[in-house]
């Protein structure tokens, strides 16, 4: 009985290895091409200045230059601003170009030091700062902070044409507001977005922020989102260049005045306009299309520091749950998924070798193979070596654990916390 009893469960564990295996051939070969990390702006050396042929070729400058006004919430980033917003008041943008800081109840002179940059620059006339209203019933606060500097924006003559809705921590490219808006204009897009090169310094974040972004690459695929045609929509919060008419044609800030993700719930809105415009042309508001635009860069960057692995355990654990709509049943098949996905291919190689069953073992291998081939594209965009690709399984791991810490959070009432801020999860 024993006997059979090991038999079986061989059975069940290669089964179970070779269904991993077959689940990565069928992402590397059908899940949209999510892996491959080629959702790229062509880009402008910020060193050199000069515009690269390829990005002449194909994306035409545009004869005249839209109007457009950054919204910058900001709270307690002090730090940051001499290199962010910096960034921005010298960007290589031919079109007039107006930035907002909302000062979000900073306590560490924000406002000062952001009207401080700009008088050093000698462009103070480019920047306003705004103290930020107290926070209203249903609303988070980075949300309200960007509301507010959207209405400041709609009192300028001209009004702005598009808003680079960006996060405080932000260094951009020189480039980088010349290439949204040529990318906005050719594609005819009312959304462009950066998934910004997040910081990638220490053990920690090299272990687990590039898989960061493949993970979110893997639930988003990028080019699913740029498909006109496919309802997948996602947008990257740190860089968001939108159009002020299609902004409108949504409702406003407003209409997401709870969403804690309120990049993807805005990409969400703003693509499911196109759908409406099949059905009923008269809905979609003028000037508009529907369409949205999710890539990678290398030359524009976050600063915000995630050294240890409290920090980064803090920032997935925060929305995490949300991302599966507050359901047990979601979270319980997310963990499932995880461990088959991720974990069951090297603890197959593992025992297939200390049992020398060597189709369990090769079957294992082959499953942690293709695993490192799709993640490898991410490990090269963020310039490491390759041997981080080989440790995706342990980073799974980790990330599941980050996830289940998210759900008992939410179920303490602890979820959502940011900025010293605790924010009720139940609507988003």
């Amino acid at each position: 009985m024993l006997s059979l009893a090991i038999v079986r469960m061989g059975e069940l564990g290669l089964a179970m290895a070779l269904l991993s295996a077959l689940i990565w051939a069928g992402l590397l070969a059908l899940w949209g091409q999510f892996w491959r990390c080629n959702q790229r702006l062509e880009e402008k050396s910020a060193e050199s200045g000069v515009r690269s042929a390829e990005f002449k070729k194909n994306i035409p400058t545009p004869d005249t230059f839209p109007t457009v006004c950054a919204i910058i919430p900001a709270r307690n980033e002090a730090d940051m601003l001499p290199k962010t917003l910096r960034s921005l008041l010298l960007q290589d943008y031919p079109g007039e170009f107006h930035m907002i800081v909302v000062d979000d109840q900073s306590t560490d002179g924000t406002g000062t030091i952001a009207q401080a940059i700009a008088q050093e620059l000698n462009v103070s006339e480019r920047l306003t700062v705004i103290s930020a209203k107290p926070l209203p019933p249903g609303w988070t606060g980075k949300l309200w902070a960007m509301e507010q500097g959207v209405q400041q924006a709609q009192t300028y003559d001209p009004v702005p044409d598009y808003f680079l809705l960006t996060d405080a921590d932000i260094e951009h490219d020189l480039a980088n507001l010349h290439q949204l808006v040529t990318k906005a204009q050719h594609d005819d897009l009312d959304l462009v977005s950066l998934m910004v090169l997040l910081r990638c310094q220490s053990v920690w974040e090299k272990l687990l922020i590039p898989a960061f972004v493949f993970f979110f690459q893997k639930l988003y695929p990028f080019p699913w989102v740029n498909h006109p045609n496919r309802s997948t929509a996602a947008a990257a919060g740190g860089c968001i260049l939108m159009q002020r008419q299609a902004l409108a044609g949504i409702g406003g800030l407003q209409s997401l005045r709870q969403a804690l993700i309120d990049d993807c719930s805005l990409a969400q809105q703003v693509k499911r306009q196109a759908s409406k415009e099949v059905r009923q042309p008269d809905r979609l508001p003028s000037g508009t299309s529907g369409k949205i635009w999710l890539g990678l860069t290398q030359t524009t960057r976050s600063l915000r520091p995630y050294d240890t692995l409290a920090t980064i355990w803090e920032m997935v654990a925060r929305t995490a749950y949300t991302q599966l709509g507050y359901s047990p049943f979601l979270l319980m098949g997310t963990v499932f998924g995880m461990t088959l996905i991720y974990l069951v291919a090297p603890i197959a190689l593992f025992i297939g070798v200390f049992t020398q069953n060597w189709t369990l073992s090769i079957t294992g291998l082959l499953g942690w193979i293709l695993m490192a081939i799709a993640y490898l594209p991410t490990v090269r965009l963020y310039n490491l070596s390759f041997l981080w690709a080989v440790c995706l399984p342990a980073i799974a791991f980790l990330y599941n654990l980050m996830t289940i810490d998210s759900a008992i959070r939410h179920w303490r009432g602890q979820g959502g916390a940011w900025k010293g801020r605790v924010y009720p999860t139940e609507a988003n």
